[in-house]
């Protein structure tokens, strides 16, 4: 019931913004405020905007728990810092969305399904994914076998199931492009269709909650000569599942991996 109210605070946050936008312009931090608002709804809108205008004034977080403690109602440097953190995310969110939408749009693919989109993710994984395809990328195996006209062979893949995979695959053989063999043509496909399914933002998110639940973390030790006080002993043959690992035994597996 409380997760309930959340969510439609929030969307209803969303809304009022948006209308807002429209008869006015709005910045990303008076939006990432307004956000703040709806979602620590432990604490007072006045509360809020007190410790963001002392924050901005550059006033300490220390020295605001400390010393006015009679203008923020008495919140600690845990309560402030959280206030703070928040909408300091949530600020580069709102910069990072509107920057995503402006770059789409000057590609001409801004499309009411990908601004609708941008509107409903709420972290900057999620607006990542949504901006994945779009992006300029690095010349891949999947971009060569582009540019060896595989993307045909590639959706029929997709789409078909019952005809002979090496007859087709050998429609597409062409020694100028470096495509030799019916092997050579299957694995650029194969590459396309790889890259298609990295860049949908569903299958990324259901792969990384998937990841996040199921993942193995594991280490083995390449040069133990170098570890001569032996600091990084216990990871020379180690694993963990993703979800149980805490944070400082990923901050000592990075080091040792240095």
């Amino acid at each position: 019931m409380l997760f309930l109210l959340f969510h439609d605070r929030i969307e209803e946050t969303e809304r009022e913004l948006t209308m807002t936008e429209q008869t006015t312009e709005i910045t990303a931090y008076e939006r990432s405020v307004a956000l703040v608002k709806a979602e620590l709804t432990q604490y007072k809108p006045k509360q809020i905007d007190t410790v963001l205008g002392l924050l901005q004034d550059g006033n300490t977080v220390p020295f605001i728990a400390r010393y006015r403690k009679d203008q923020t109602g008495s919140l600690d440097e845990v309560q402030i810092r959280e206030i703070e953190e928040r909408q300091r995310y949530l600020e580069n969110f709102e910069k990072r969305k509107e920057e995503i939408s402006r770059l789409i749009d000057e590609q001409g693919k801004l499309t009411p399904e990908i601004t609708a989109a941008l509107s409903k993710a709420t972290t900057l994984t999620a607006l990542e994914d949504i901006y994945r395809p779009y992006k300029q990328k690095r010349r891949t195996k999947a971009t060569i076998a582009k540019e060896a006209g595989l993307e045909p062979f590639a959706l029929w893949l997709l789409m078909t199931t019952k005809d002979s995979v090496e007859e087709k695959a050998a429609t597409f053989i062409n020694e100028e492009k470096a495509v030799l063999t019916v092997e050579d043509a299957i694995n650029g496909a194969v590459e396309i269709i790889a890259e298609w399914i990295s860049d949908e933002a569903k299958y990324r998110k259901q792969l990384r909650q998937f990841t996040q639940k199921n993942g193995i973390v594991k280490s083995v030790v390449k040069k133990e000569e170098l570890d001569e006080k032996k600091v990084y002993e216990m990871y020379y043959d180690y694993e963990e599942p993703v979800k149980s690992i805490v944070p400082h035994r990923v901050l000592a597996l990075n080091r040792a991996e240095k």
